[in-house]
């Protein structure tokens, strides 16, 4: 467990115990959801004490927080006044691509917040894709995926993790040109439980279906002259009494539209 001590700062083997209220979240922490890990956390830190200091930098009378936020959190929960810090000096810049680097490299950070934490990260460094993935030891090809989420918007992004669809399920998702198919998809794909081979297949379907129509209706431009369809059936109706064929029709015109019969003797 740890001591408590009324000094604010005391150092010990270069361990500053800082006051829990003085110290203050990341702005530029990426992840966003802490509640299902902290009561674990807690637990262990009431057994064992707190294994791994937090590193924070001073700002004036308080300290903003760089790693560490679920254990400050756990902190908290148990009560504690006082917690194990180590203070480094860094600027604003440098601690937000600290704080950023420190969450993408956890596999467990949620990717719409990884992919967020990239584009915030490649920002503030103005680096390059290919330096992005060179820093955190990933492919260019990797990060250019993730950045690919955040083309998603916030509603569909908001409604894959409610259904609990993976990355590659969200990547599937870019393919659909509207929002309005996108969410139809995702209940397909929930009322289903399909997998992502499945998704991909369904995916395609259904752009091939829009593209065949988007054809017909092209085509169907040429052709909005009514006058054309009825010159093609007085021509076929000529063509057939040229071959000897005794063949008539009949125009009848209704309420809204127009009828043609075409009579053809069997005999």
């Amino acid at each position: 467990m740890l001591m408590t001590f009324k000094n604010k700062e005391k150092v010990v083997n270069k361990v500053v115990e800082i006051e829990v209220d003085k110290i203050f979240p990341n702005p530029y922490q990426p992840r966003k959801q802490f509640d299902d890990e902290i009561n674990g956390l807690a637990e262990s830190i009431k057994s064992n004490g707190l294994l791994q200091p937090l590193t924070v930098r001073k700002c004036g009378d308080q300290y903003e927080l760089i790693a560490g936020e679920r254990r400050l959190r756990a902190m908290k929960m148990l009560g504690y006044e006082f917690v194990q810090c180590i203070i480094i000096d860094m600027t604003e810049r440098n601690s937000a691509v600290m704080a950023l680097v420190e969450n993408i490299q956890r596999k467990d950070l949620q990717f719409f917040d990884e992919a967020i934490a990239l584009e915030k990260l490649i920002d503030f460094y103005g680096m390059t894709q290919k330096d992005a993935a060179v820093k955190l030891g990933k492919s260019q090809s990797t990060i250019a995926n993730k950045l690919r989420l955040l083309k998603l918007p916030v509603e569909i992004r908001n409604k894959v993790c409610e259904c609990g669809l993976t990355e590659r399920h969200a990547r599937a998702l870019l393919k659909l040109k509207t929002t309005e198919k996108q969410l139809e998809v995702i209940d397909i794909i929930y009322s289903r439980r399909l997998n992502v081979d499945s998704t991909e297949k369904l995916i395609e379907n259904i752009i091939e279906k829009a593209s065949e129509f988007e054809s017909i209706h092209r085509r169907s431009g040429a052709f909005k002259d009514i006058r054309l369809f009825v010159n093609t059936i007085n021509k076929a109706v000529e063509m057939m009494k040229a071959a000897g064929i005794n063949a008539d029709s009949e125009k009848i015109q209704q309420d809204g539209y127009i009828e043609y019969v075409v009579r053809i003797p069997t005999k």
